[in-house]
């Protein structure tokens, strides 16, 4: 791990926090990668890491944390790898779900590789089942969303 990594990292989160799209790109290598285990999503480059924030940002006001049995480490090839929380309300659609106006949380993994000094790819793991009981998803809801998530 050089410092460089670390920086950069803390740099993203604190754009990713702040919701502020421009720092939060900067922070990204262009051709990155970013995969949503849960939705069976991937995004590319820097346009679809955009999609991805946007995605979020305009559904919940989440602020990421450690969290109290949160934790990162980068390992000996240069990853980093953290357990973090997610807080936030529902303020707006999420994968076609109205905003419910509902308090959420929620733990996730994430697996962060680097290139050139930037993010290139980050592959997240969180309940994708627990995040849609907490917005109290009805079954119809969720049929919906089979049809209409990869």
């Amino acid at each position: 791990m050089t410092p460089t990594l670390q920086q950069i990292l803390l740099d993203h989160v604190k754009a990713e926090n702040a919701h502020d799209m421009q720092a939060t790109l900067a922070t990204l290598h262009p051709e990155c990668v970013f995969e949503d285990t849960a939705t069976g999503q991937v995004f590319h480059g820097r346009e679809g890491a955009a999609l991805h924030y946007r995605q979020w940002w305009e559904a919940f006001n989440l602020v990421f944390s450690r969290g109290a049995q949160g934790s990162g480490r980068f390992t000996t090839d240069g990853a980093y790898v953290a357990e973090g929380l997610y807080s936030g309300r529902h303020t707006g659609p999420f994968l076609g779900l109205p905003a419910t106006g509902r308090e959420l949380e929620f733990r996730f993994a994430v697996f962060v590789s680097f290139r050139d000094g930037l993010l290139a790819a980050e592959r997240f793991y969180y309940d994708l089942a627990g995040v849609l009981r907490q917005l109290a998803a009805t079954e119809r809801d969720l049929i919906t969303l089979r049809r209409t998530t990869p």
